[in-house]
């Protein structure tokens, strides 16, 4: 079943400006709850607040970087929900996901994690040490990219965001190779939806590992978001604005050039400044 994706609506605005009133149309960026579901055995895994569109690749970015899947052969299948006694609008913000048969869950350790919003990421979501027990490499230092290169990435994110051309009100996951050419890109509401769309993207395309690829956010790096990068393998990480305590420690300690404040002619490098040269 598939849906045509509908990531804006169309609003009625007041807009004042120097003491007038003015009626005007406006486009506002949709959020409506997503819940991810397994039907082998039935579990709800997460129910996320989200943009509608690439929502398959949402559920799978987010069972990846979560180590729910760790190859595609994991994932037999995702669909949305087909029971006819929901309402049709709630169909379609459910997603079922058949799993290899086989596969081994440990479910009662993972309820505590899977109840996410576009805000928080996984809520309670362990420490480093989590990622480590995981057996989540170090990435090293083999490919460098020249400043300029970092320079022009947010010009190419910022000119490839349609729905925020529209609405003004989503951030965007990029992924570029190491010359700075966009490959692809996903918005959503959340800053941690988008970056699991664009790992759930690669993931399904069987483009993992991500250990040749930049990836940039439109707002601020935070620990969730450079945690999904370490376990895509991604070397390096940029964004708009600044990162937290936390994700430059968690970059320092896997070996992430972790880049804030790019904007324009300027950036600041927060760890792994080797992989960047003038």
């Amino acid at each position: 079943m598939t849906k045509p994706h509908r990531s804006k609506t169309k609003t009625t605005i007041l807009v004042v400006e120097n003491n007038k009133q003015i009626s005007r149309s406006d486009y506002l960026a949709i959020e409506e709850p997503l819940q991810i579901r397994l039907v082998n055995p039935q579990q709800t895994l997460a129910i996320t607040m989200r943009t509608p569109g690439a929502d398959f690749d949402l559920a799978a970015g987010f069972l990846y970087s979560e180590g729910v899947a760790s190859k595609r052969e994991d994932i037999e299948q995702i669909s949305y929900c087909v029971d006819r006694d929901l309402k049709e609008e709630q169909l379609y913000n459910i997603v079922n996901v058949k799993l290899r048969e086989g596969l081994l869950l440990n479910l009662p350790s993972l309820e505590r994690h899977f109840f996410t919003t576009s805000a928080c990421g996984v809520c309670g979501k362990a420490n480093i040490e989590a990622l480590k027990i995981r057996g989540c490499p170090v990435i090293s230092v083999e490919k460098q990219v020249t400043a300029d290169v970092i320079y022009s990435l947010p010009d190419k994110l910022r000119s490839a965001q349609g729905i925020f051309t529209a609405t003004g009100g989503l951030h965007a996951a990029a992924l570029f190779d190491l010359s700075g050419q966009l490959l692809k890109l996903r918005e959503d509401v959340g800053r941690h939806n988008a970056v699991d769309k664009l790992v759930g993207s690669a993931f399904l395309a069987g483009e993992l590992p991500l250990s040749d690829r930049i990836v940039m956010v439109s707002g601020r790096s935070s620990f969730e978001i450079v945690q999904k990068c370490i376990v895509a393998k991604v070397p390096i990480i940029c964004a708009v604005s600044a990162p937290s305590s936390l994700a430059v420690s968690l970059a320092e300690e896997f070996g992430i050039t972790l880049i804030g404040f790019l904007r324009g002619q300027r950036f600041n490098i927060y760890s792994g400044s080797d992989r960047i040269f003038l």
